[in-house]
């Protein structure tokens, strides 16, 4: 998390998905129109790595539903539950709540009552 709009902090968590994940060229980088994925140094990691750089339309939310969707799911959820002390221990919170809840055991109706890894898991072995 961060506490500013950062083309710095967003550069970081692309090169951390891109060594975890090493997706393909050609990949399409979806988001919504921030500051921090239109700057000219976070265009050029994309150009970089071949991927394709996809923005929502301006004043459109329903071009990112599914951020949309995580977001309003996270703090129902789990965010809106807590009062946190300090922005390390909610950082700490909600990366356990996704990395261990979300992704690991959270049933999702879209991907037929499975995790996300476990949809994942069974589209890579098909």
């Amino acid at each position: 998390m961060s506490n500013r709009l950062s083309s710095d902090f967003v550069i970081k968590a692309l090169y951390q998905a891109i060594g975890r994940r090493k997706p393909a060229k050609g990949c399409i980088f979806h988001s919504d129109r921030g500051v921090q994925y239109a700057s000219l140094d976070f265009r050029d990691v994309l150009k970089d790595y071949s991927f394709i750089q996809s923005m929502s339309r301006k004043g459109n939310c329903y071009d990112n539903a599914v951020s949309e969707s995580f977001f309003h799911t996270l703090k129902t959820e789990h965010v809106y539950d807590y009062r946190y002390e300090t922005r390390a221990e909610a950082t700490q919170s909600i990366f356990e709540y996704i990395e261990m809840f979300y992704n690991r055991q959270r049933r999702h109706s879209s991907l037929g009552y499975r995790s996300p890894v476990s949809f994942e898991l069974e589209a890579m072995a098909a």
